[in-house]
């Protein structure tokens, strides 16, 4: 049995082991990547944790404890109520605002983790305060992100064009970027409507001497407080303004965007730094702070993310990719095609395996008289829709930043679910509209 088949039963062997056991599939992960990597791969131990992800660990560690501080002074609380009252209380818009918000990030050059990290918190802070469900909010997020994430001027979009130039295809850059940000929308509102979207329309969130409420108007029943509280704020920031230690703490998520945004710094860096200065400020008010890290979120990507490295040790995209461009038969290649970028995408990084399915498309854009542009758009978009993954950078800050109102083991088991889901579908759907109409 050759490598490539030991690295892709083993993947099975954990992702089915660790959605029917209760056991962190990092941990899993990391297993596997020691027994592959030292026994099939005849790799050395520091080369196996080579694979991890210090960036996106970085990220997630220090993303969640700058997000601690700000739920523990009442910024987020803040925020909430104003981005509320920017949206005149509509309950159904929240979801589409952080959509937009996001896809405009990424769309001006931001990455989508990066941009995922500054919405998500504060996106998930509206969903456990005004009873949205979770799973809309924080898929919202990611599918924003994707949906801008392929722009001319944005990180995939460079990548993509790049590629598609050094590989000898005319360059589509608009029809790339058109296409992830039509599907990515109308996946949105499919999404909008199953979860719950259509109750939200006859919501508002109304002040009434200081105290917000959420009004049933369909029902014309009485208001009914928010999820919380029912107040403002909480503690301290209701009735006496806005604090010195919130001003401060806005002041560094501002910082936080611009560092990483303006001047293409690790966000990771960024956030913890941000966090480690306002814990000095109040250091007693924060020394919990750490303990709401995500560290289960922590281990399940460090551990995913080394094994997403003896995947493509073990040139698994290639062997699959080279599998379906073998077929000779482009009806069948290109779908195949599509769900090797859904199916490693969903545990890889997005990013890295662009550049290296792209030019593995080429015999059958040439020889199956497919469209460049469009079959480019449909592997482009069906290896980034994916991730929604907890396993991907962008789910797993979802994951990390839910809301106190669902457990992390639920709100896990729903993102999986739904990621499954896309996996399954996304690709076949993606090829079915953007490759089959021309081919």
């Amino acid at each position: 049995m050759g490598v490539e088949l030991v690295a892709i039963l083993a993947l099975v062997a954990l992702f089915v082991i660790g959605t029917v056991l209760p056991i962190n599939m990092g941990a899993l992960a990391y297993v596997a990547a020691w027994l592959v990597g030292m026994y099939a791969l005849d790799l050395d131990e520091k080369t196996i944790l080579g694979g991890v992800s210090g960036d996106l660990i970085l990220t997630l560690i220090g993303v969640t404890y700058l997000f601690a501080i700000a739920r523990n002074n009442g910024t987020v609380d803040l925020i909430v109520q104003t981005a509320v009252r920017a949206v005149g209380g509509r309950v159904a818009l929240i979801p589409w605002v952080m959509f937009a918000v996001t896809a405009l990030l990424t769309a001006i050059g931001a990455a989508s983790p990066a941009a995922c990290a500054i919405i998500g918190p504060i996106a998930l802070g509206f969903a456990g305060r005004y009873r949205i469900n979770p799973l809309l909010m924080g898929m919202f997020v990611v599918h924003g992100a994707q949906g801008g994430g392929f722009s001319p001027i944005s990180i995939y979009g460079t990548i993509t064009s790049s590629v598609m130039t050094d590989s000898g295809l005319p360059s589509s850059e608009v029809t790339v970027f058109l296409a992830s940000l039509l599907v990515n929308l109308a996946i949105a509102a499919v999404l909008f409507f199953v979860l719950g979207g259509r109750d939200l329309m006859h919501r508002r969130i109304e002040a009434d001497e200081g105290d917000l409420v959420a009004a049933d108007l369909h029902r014309g029943g009485p208001p009914v407080p928010a999820r919380g509280t029912g107040t403002l704020t909480e503690g301290a920031t209701t009735a006496v303004g806005v604090r010195r230690d919130q001003v401060l703490t806005l002041v560094a998520f501002v910082a936080v965007a611009v560092v990483s945004l303006a001047f293409d710094k690790n966000i990771g860096f960024a956030a913890i730094t941000a966090a480690v200065v306002l814990a000095m400020l109040k250091p007693q008010e924060h020394k919990d702070a750490v303990k709401q890290i995500a560290w289960p979120t922590v281990l399940l990507v460090a551990g995913v993310s080394t094994y997403a490295t003896i995947l493509t040790t073990a040139e698994v995209p290639e062997y699959v990719g080279g599998w379906a461009a073998g077929l000779g038969v482009a009806a069948v290649g290109a779908p195949v095609l599509c769900y090797v970028g859904g199916v490693v995408s969903a545990f890889a990084s997005s990013t890295a395996l662009l550049p290296v399915i792209v030019p593995i498309a080429i015999p059958l854009i040439a020889e199956g008289g497919l469209n460049a542009g469009l079959f480019v758009a449909a592997l482009a978009v069906s290896s980034t829709i994916v991730d929604v993954s907890p396993f991907s950078t962008n789910g797993a800050l979802m994951l990390a930043n839910r809301p106190d109102s669902v457990s992390e083991q639920t709100y896990y088991r729903q993102i999986l679910t739904y990621s499954v889901v896309v996996v399954v579908v996304g690709p076949l759907l993606v090829w079915a509209a953007l490759v089959l109409p021309g081919w």
